[in-house]
């Protein structure tokens, strides 16, 4: 077995397709189907489960997958090591990220980091279940680090470095009264929130719990920056990071919640058992320089 093999097993896998793991590798697609073949003959077993339409792992496969990325880490990091006294630092950081969080310049951040580290390919792919799929791709191999917010419950196989917390406010129509409001005055109202698994909407239920109160989730955005535009026409009220409010008042307003604060976190994790290559290392590194105020 060589580790051209896992290269692209892991390519296949993650692809789900042979073409589009052919295109990523930079070789012909028969290649790639002549070498899954090869090592599923020294392995004596099928890894790939092929359809007319699709191809997917079998159990044989997704046992491999994670000790096939951990092989090529391993064979990266001395790489990496070798790069590093030569001078410049080579190889790929796969990137998670939350959309519409604009307390992180990550624009910014990537440039910076491809100008100073040209021999690094940067990937970035946001996760579509928020936060809690980030943190599951993490620990799956499919990242080397991702930023991410609350989550359900703490993952132990997580190291997780809180970058910034920002206060949470009630964002309401511009006519609601008062200059504050309770989490069971909001309740009385349709909700806008993220989907279960993104961290705002972690620490709201959370609240909402902690407090015994039941609220109504009426309409679900993934893109929580849109929350105030749906409370603007009328559709409900919203708790949401600072960041998120407009900075416009028109037709909707913030409040502070009355009782304890709510805090939205931002975190940047990488999963324990995967050591981070010298190129991660120095990605978290300069992470932090690119969190604006919130």
């Amino acid at each position: 077995m060589e580790l051209r093999h896992l290269e692209y097993f892991v390519a296949v896998a993650e692809e789900l397709s042979f073409t589009r793991a052919a295109a990523r590798l930079h070789v012909v697609q028969s290649g790639v189907s002549a070498t899954i073949r090869a090592l599923e003959q020294h392995l004596q077993a099928e890894l790939f489960a092929r359809g007319p339409q699709r191809i997917s792992l079998t159990d044989a496969g997704c046992a491999l997958l994670p000790e096939a990325r951990a092989t090529l880490d391993a064979a990266q990091g001395a790489r990496d090591a070798v790069a590093q006294v030569r001078g410049g630092l080579r190889g790929t950081v796969n990137v998670g990220a939350m959309t519409s969080v604009t307390i992180l310049d990550l624009p910014g951040l990537l440039g910076r980091f491809t100008a100073d580290h040209p021999g690094v390919t940067v990937r970035m792919r946001a996760a579509p279940s928020g936060s809690a799929g980030l943190a599951q791709a993490l620990l799956d191999g499919e990242f080397d680090l991702a930023f991410l917010s609350d989550i359900d419950r703490p993952h132990t196989g997580l190291s997780v470095h809180t970058l910034a917390q920002i206060r949470m406010v009630a964002i309401v129509p511009s006519g609601f009264p008062g200059e504050s409001v309770t989490l069971e005055r909001l309740a009385e109202r349709p909700f806008i929130d993220s989907p279960a698994g993104f961290g705002n909407r972690v620490v709201v239920d959370r609240a909402y719990a902690a407090a015994g109160l039941q609220r109504r989730v009426a309409l679900e955005v993934v893109e929580i920056g849109t929350a105030p535009e749906y409370v603007r026409n009328g559709l409900g009220v919203s708790i949401m990071p600072l960041f998120s409010v407009p900075l416009d008042d028109r037709g909707v307003k913030s409040l502070p919640i009355d009782g304890p604060e709510l805090w939205w976190s931002l975190s940047v994790a990488t999963a324990v058992r995967r050591r981070p290559t010298a190129a991660t290392r120095t990605f978290l590194q300069l992470a932090g320089n690119y969190v604006r105020n919130g």
